[in-house]
């Protein structure tokens, strides 16, 4: 397995980085611990989750995946040790998380006192702020002008920013967290938490985790520059586009089970024509060079200059092991040209 420092954190971070988000939904108690024990054998040590897993959300299924993996922490207290664990609070959007609340300081200590007491731990390694209370161009939102920011009052904006900082410090201070981050978030965002941070005398965020996958580079090369050169880990999610890339929903398939077969996640705002003529493509070349389309997908994910770990998720352990074994292949000089050409002829297809 290789490692990767996790920003400023003082942290190596596996290169894999497990995600979470189907536990609770599409896997049992048992199927989570059997993907963590594996995850823990081959190498990896980060986990991500969140609050508000599993997706898609619901009330009912709210916070699921903390108490999942703090049920796996009860049984195995020793090996907590093992595991930097990240996970997220919840911006304004559910109405059954703090009553569709913006996230602010003082709800990133009610928040974090939930995940703690589910996560059966005393501390979070990485605690990130799941999306801004601002619009951002992210989940869809990134065709021109569908976001204004000439509508952002970016005053009012800084005050919040910092309010959330405040937060974040009394957690750093109590020992609760280690480290912050963000995700979902834009190259303005993190470098005006990194001033504020600065302007409060506390450490500025670590990491960020945004999509990013053949079908979404959008953060190449201006954001992922910016965390390259000022020390923020880049952590994408999604890397096979919801399974897009997997190749499994090509012409219509929809497997039993799926991700696409739950409600929200059938007509994402991923798929149309011209996503499934790209996905084609790159199905096609994964096949001319011996690899599954999953595994041609993270391979390429890993290879991109600035990206720290790649977030993976499975729903079950065959394909856990696939996408693992993804991160030891290499991919050719030829592979890789035929990529390049594919991302000019589809360079934002949704």
């Amino acid at each position: 397995m290789q490692f990767s420092p996790l920003g400023r954190s003082g942290l190596s971070v596996s290169r894999i980085c497990l995600g979470t988000m189907t536990w609770g939904l599409q896997n049992t108690q048992a199927e989570a611990a059997e993907q963590i024990n594996h995850a823990l054998d081959a190498g990896i040590n980060f986990m991500d989750t969140a609050e508000m897993y599993p997706v898609p959300p619901s009330g009912k299924t709210y916070a699921d995946t903390e108490r999942f993996i703090g049920q796996w922490i009860a049984n195995n207290p020793a090996r907590r040790k093992d595991w930097i664990i990240a996970t997220k609070i919840a911006g304004p959007g559910f109405p059954y998380v703090r009553n569709n609340a913006p996230i602010t300081g003082n709800n990133v200590g009610i928040a974090l006192e939930g995940s703690l007491q589910r996560l059966n731990t005393d501390y979070v390694d990485l605690y990130q702020l799941h999306w801004p209370n601002r619009m951002t161009p992210h989940f869809g939102k990134h065709a021109l002008n569908f976001t204004r920011p000439t509508s952002l009052d970016v005053e009012a904006e800084r005050d919040n920013m910092r309010d959330i900082l405040l937060g974040l410090k009394k957690a750093l201070d109590e020992g609760k967290i280690r480290n912050w981050g963000l995700s979902d978030d834009t190259t303005w965002g993190i470098h005006t938490y990194i001033n504020l941070a600065k302007e409060l005398g506390m450490p500025g965020p670590v990491s960020i985790q945004n999509e990013f996958n053949l079908l979404h580079t959008k953060d190449w090369p201006f954001l992922i520059e910016s965390c390259v050169c000022e020390d923020v880990a880049y952590l994408p999610w999604s890397p096979l586009s919801g399974g897009m890339l997997s190749g499994k929903y090509l012409n219509g398939q929809l497997p039993a089970g799926s991700r696409q077969t739950y409600e929200q996640r059938n007509g994402l705002f991923r798929k149309n024509d011209t996503t499934e003529a790209a996905i084609q493509a790159y199905v096609d070349v994964a096949n001319r060079y011996n690899m599954t389309p999953s595994q041609l997908a993270l391979a390429w994910c890993d290879r991109v200059d600035g990206v720290t770990s790649t977030i993976i998720g499975a729903t079950s352990l065959e394909q856990l092991q696939e996408n693992i074994a993804a991160f030891d292949m290499n991919l050719s000089d030829e592979c890789l040209a035929e990529v390049a050409s594919l991302l000019r002829q589809y360079p934002a297809p949704f």
